[in-house]
């Protein structure tokens, strides 16, 4: 899916982005490095892949909207 980021810390590559109904979900390290991407800036369009649901709910993958997702169909 896709989704806004709202937040990011270059020091702990972590962060938050938004998704389209306005819902904040946050993202670790982990999921930043997944992607493969270097840096984040908040308003940047990214596609993002999501576990758990209601406040466990987090990203476990983000990379920017114009890169393929490794594991899409």
């Amino acid at each position: 899916m896709q989704a806004t980021a709202y937040t990011f810390s270059q020091d702990t590559r972590c962060g938050s982005v938004l998704l389209d109904d306005g819902t904040p979900v946050p993202f670790d390290a982990a999921a930043f490095d997944s992607g493969g991407l270097l840096r984040l800036r908040p308003g940047q369009r990214v596609r993002v892949r999501t576990e758990g649901a209601g406040d466990a709910r987090r990203v476990v993958f983000v990379t920017l909207a114009t890169f393929p997702d490794p594991e899409a169909d």
